[in-house]
């Protein structure tokens, strides 16, 4: 038997379970004993029956009486009497029959479970049962709960790992020895034996730090790989011209924020090096990153290199080359949108000027990066909301060039210094964290549904005083059995009653894009006076003259989602507000409380970190293949620690390839979080 054994082979492994953890992806010896638990209940603590309290609870006795019956269809009960020598107490299963004859030996057992009130009387419920003359696993011990597998019980895993246990002990080290010693970490199989057969506490937290920092060196160590191979590409020279970019920053009719100033010589610089750049430019809604990048796009041009800029949808693409040609257009500037709104003759014509360089600018969407599209000479490349591309679409569009562009990756979701420095470690990272001058905060306020007339009577009047306003839904079609407001009933309402004064529009995202952008565009020109809307509007719509956002069950969405559909206003020196409406006039969450204190999208994105995870800001595709099981990504000073071992091994020069594990995963997260 080894770590490659088929799992077949393990005493207790039949073929049907067999078949149900290949289902879930277990086929070795080693698959198994690197599948963690996801939680460990102490059931170490043996109790007498005189003693028992409430809670989760282990007792040794046997049984004295046992029935099961049927009380419905499908749901059949099993009571019994346990007996120990200070007292009596009833257990209860549900639907488990085969305890009757499990328990009529008149042996001696360990029961394991929540002992609570229930059906008017303490019971044991659930309780797993153990004979105390074998080695327990599931009683009498701090028991692991592993993640369910379809028809594979955790009691079933829990034995078939105590078959494996002599070989866990043997398991060879995956991190170098110099890595485990300097930071103190247990060994991996001393980990492993931590999570699966913990004997106290302490156990487990050695075992959880060593696995940790594990999965976050690992993760690490692919970032400074990528970004000593990023080192070792040609890029383009494009040399600083002072006069340019002052001619640029003196015709703009409104001052940089420092913070812009900051960024936009970090990337100035980056042009000057002989290796490209490789940044993240972070910034909060409505910080001015489009002009960071026009900024950076002039100095390109006036060195003789193309610039493209791709975002993810249409509204967005048209609204960067509005703000580029106005920011660009009169210092000579050319300026192209490539969409897939763009057909036919005009299509032809774009191809053919990008490709013999007449446009210095190209935005658009995923059509950039079609086989048709020939630049010119491209040199600066800017992908906005860059984690709702896969990396093969970045790649794409960085290929078009003889050699690799300049790249800068921008987000509006603020991104907490933990998650930059694990995911995006290869990059160098420009902070937005200041508005342009003149925005005040947008107030914010939780509105219970009863007082929603009060409400529509403070949006009607932001409307009488010229101003417009959001209602946000987050579902299209009613829904009979949902009570979420579907957008199509919130418009036909707000439209023939409350507002029926007023102009409504309509959005979502089963309109077509050519219908969708004539809503914007109306919308965007004062035609509309409140935009009914899903989360379509979520990501780049820039109305300075809409001051209020009203989000229906806004208790139902994610607190950075939240954020970003508050900041589609708040994009003038006019006052604005955002209305939080709860779904029932229950207490609100600490999600919403927080929303309603803070305009500071960077202390949101680590709140949000801690309550939800890093999926969101990550992008979901690409964080599952992240596979933290242990380690999480709000633990800043394990991943500080990580970050120094992985700086440390790749300086010192050590080979990785002597680690074979930990090669393999280095690997595996090279492909995923490199850019280039």
């Amino acid at each position: 038997m080894n770590f490659a054994s088929p799992l077949q082979n393990v005493k207790g492994v039949g073929e049907k379970s067999a078949e149900q953890f290949a289902a879930a992806g277990i086929h070795s010896v080693y698959d198994l004993v690197t599948f963690l638990p996801r939680r460990h209940e102490d059931f170490s603590d043996v109790a007498m029956i005189a003693d028992i309290s409430p809670g989760k609870k282990t007792i040794r006795a046997r049984c004295e009486k046992i029935a099961t019956r049927p009380v419905r269809r499908g749901l059949r009960i099993t009571t019994a009497t346990l007996a120990d020598e200070t007292g009596k107490l009833q257990a209860v299963w549900f639907n488990q029959p085969y305890r009757e004859t499990q328990l009529k030996t008149g042996e001696e057992f360990f029961f394991s479970g929540e002992f609570e009130f229930n059906y008017n009387k303490y019971q044991l419920t659930n309780p797993s049962a153990e004979k105390v003359s074998e080695v327990p696993v599931s009683t009498d011990r701090i028991v692991p709960t592993y993640r369910a597998i379809k028809g594979l019980k955790s009691q079933l895993v829990r034995k078939i790992l105590n078959e494996l246990r002599p070989l866990m002990t043997m398991f060879p080290e995956t991190l170098p020895p110099n890595v485990v010693e300097d930071q103190k970490l247990v060994s991996y199989a001393d980990a492993l034996l931590g999570m699966h057969f913990p004997k106290n506490p302490d156990d487990i937290a050695k075992a959880r730090e060593r696995l940790g920092f594990e999965e976050l060196f690992e993760l690490l160590l692919a970032s400074q790989y990528n970004k000593q191979e990023n080192a070792k590409l040609d890029g383009w020279h494009i040399p600083f011209d002072q006069s340019v970019v002052a001619s640029f920053v003196k015709q703009l009719p409104f001052d940089l924020t420092g913070a812009q100033r900051r960024a936009a010589w970090e990337i100035i610089q980056d042009f000057e090096k002989s290796i490209p750049m490789n940044r993240l430019l972070q910034g909060d809604v409505g910080s001015g990153k489009t002009v960071v990048a026009g900024l950076a796009a002039r100095q390109a041009a006036h060195a003789g290199f193309q610039s493209a800029i791709m975002a993810p949808t249409e509204i967005l693409a048209s609204q960067h080359a509005e703000t580029l040609h106005n920011l660009l257009g009169s210092l000579g500037i050319r300026v192209g949108l490539l969409t897939g709104s763009v057909k036919g003759t005009a299509r032809k014509t774009l191809y053919a000027q990008i490709e013999s360089g007449e446009v210095d600018v190209v935005v658009g969407t995923h059509a950039l990066i079609q086989e048709t599209v020939h630049f010119h000479k491209l040199g600066f490349v800017t992908i906005d909301e860059q984690h709702r591309f896969g990396v093969k679409q970045r790649q794409e569009l960085l290929k078009k060039s003889d050699r690799m562009p300049h790249l800068l990756a921008m987000t509006a979701t603020p991104i907490p210094r933990s998650l930059a420095l694990t995911v995006y470690g290869e990059l160098e990272v420009s902070v937005l964290d200041e508005l342009p001058k003149g925005r005040k905060p947008i107030a914010t306020k939780i509105w219970s549904p009863n007082s929603a007339a009060q409400l529509y009577e403070k949006i009607d009047a932001e409307i009488a005083s010229g101003r417009q306003a959001y209602v946000i839904c987050s579902l299209i079609d009613e829904n009979p059995d949902n009570d979420i407001k579907s957008v199509q009933a919130e418009y036909k309402k707000l439209q023939n009653s409350i507002f029926k004064h007023r102009r409504i529009g309509l959005l979502h995202g089963k309109l077509k894009p050519e219908e969708k952008d004539a809503v914007m565009q109306r919308f965007a020109a004062g035609e509309i006076d409140i935009l009914v809307s899903t989360t379509v509007v979520e990501v780049g719509v820039d109305v300075p003259n809409a001051t209020a956002m009203l989000i229906e069950n806004a208790d139902r969405f994610g607190l950075s989602q939240l954020h970003q559909l508050r900041g589609r206003v708040g994009r003038s020196s006019h006052q604005s507000y955002c209305y939080l409406v709860m779904s029932d006039s229950s207490k609100p969450s600490q999600r919403l409380k927080e929303i309603e204190k803070s305009n500071d999208g960077f202390y949101l994105a680590e709140v949000d970190l801690k309550l939800r995870g890093p999926g969101e800001i990550y992008g979901r595709a690409q964080h599952g293949a992240l596979n933290l099981q242990i380690a999480t990504l709000a633990d800043t000073k394990l991943i500080a620690r990580a970050q120094q071992s992985a700086r440390s091994f790749v300086e010192t020069g050590q080979d990785l390839l002597q680690y074979k594990q930990l090669a393999k995963q280095v690997q595996q997260y090279q492909r995923l979080t490199t850019l280039n």
